[in-house]
């Protein structure tokens, strides 16, 4: 069988959030098969459980935002993708996240730091087994028209194969890989796209600031780029690494599905907003989809048992 995924111990994280720049601990648990992942504000006077699915999300603006049952004016937790990326690219089915704050601290930036912190948890498997959604008919969202156009899409496929590309206009944007191809199975998750930090523009960041937004960032947690260049002094880590943070933010995004996808996902400009309404218009049509599970691991799509070592 092609067992459900949890953490083996308990393990915590403290920093600060993207945009709010409080400082926030955080507290990572082992939960029971068919959990999920489901984020749970202990700062308030009773304690708020936040499911992570699709129909959570209630704000797309700079990150993605989830809160129970959707509820723009309820207790939320926002920036969930980089978190939720490194538990899609470990496998991990079940955790529960005790939060102190209203924001996932940023850390440094990408899912490196996360992938590294369940990791060191460890990954145990589970007496249940692993539930798929299996995309089963193209489903496509677009917006815009010309050079504003965008668009996000899911095929079949057996496996989990992800196709990004950017397009921003940008000297030093342009300077790097506009887009990149990765299949999930590859087992290179770690490797090849949870090192890829978010990223910022010089004025962009000043008009945000004065909106009291991007109150934690910095250039220990974010690449910034001026009118012409990347001002890091150290860099990029990879050649490509602008759209690789656009795919690792998609993988973040589409985890909200509540289930490890069997799909090739492909996507032009893309972002939060879009990627949240094109799993809204896949659970909208209820024959684009089925849950599967393989009773069998051999039988399963190359990689699918084997994203990252349990013990």
């Amino acid at each position: 069988m092609l067992a459900q995924r949890t953490l083996k111990s308990m393990t915590r994280a403290v920093g600060v959030g993207m945009h709010n720049g409080q400082r926030v601990e955080l507290t990572l648990r082992p939960a029971e098969p068919d959990t999920g992942i489901v984020f749970r504000r202990v700062d308030l006077p009773k304690s708020v459980d936040i499911h992570a699915n699709a129909m959570a999300v209630c704000d797309t603006r700079m990150a993605t935002t989830v809160s129970a049952n959707g509820d723009p004016g309820g207790p939320k937790v926002a920036t969930v993708e980089h978190l939720l990326s490194a538990c899609a690219g470990l496998g991990l089915d079940n955790l529960v996240i005790d939060i102190t704050a209203e924001e996932v601290p940023i850390l440094d930036g990408s899912a490196a730091s996360f992938v590294f912190l369940l990791q060191s948890a460890g990954i145990e498997l589970q007496a249940a087994p692993k539930r798929f959604m299996r995309i089963v008919k193209p489903v496509e969202v677009r917006e815009g028209e010309g050079p504003s156009l965008k668009w996000a899409r899911l095929d079949p496929f057996e496996g989990y194969r992800l196709a990004f590309e950017i397009e921003f206009d940008h000297p030093a944007v342009n300077q790097t890989g506009q887009r990149v191809v990765f299949d999930m199975g590859s087992g290179q998750y770690k490797r090849e796209i949870a090192r890829a930090r978010t990223f910022g523009f010089t004025k962009e960041v000043e008009m945000m600031r004065s909106r009291g937004l991007s109150l934690g960032g910095s250039m220990d947690n974010a690449i910034v780029v001026d009118e012409y260049k990347v001002l890091n002094s150290e860099g990029l880590r990879y050649d490509d690494e602008f759209v690789k943070h656009k795919m690792l933010d998609a993988i973040g995004d589409l985890y909200l599905a509540g289930h490890p996808l069997l799909a090739a996902y492909s996507a032009f400009k893309s972002g939060h907003a879009l990627n949240n309404k094109l799993l809204r218009a896949v659970l909208a049509e209820p024959d684009a989809y089925e849950i599967v599970t393989f009773d069998d691991a051999a039988k399963a799509p190359a990689g699918m048992a084997d994203l990252a070592p349990a013990w």
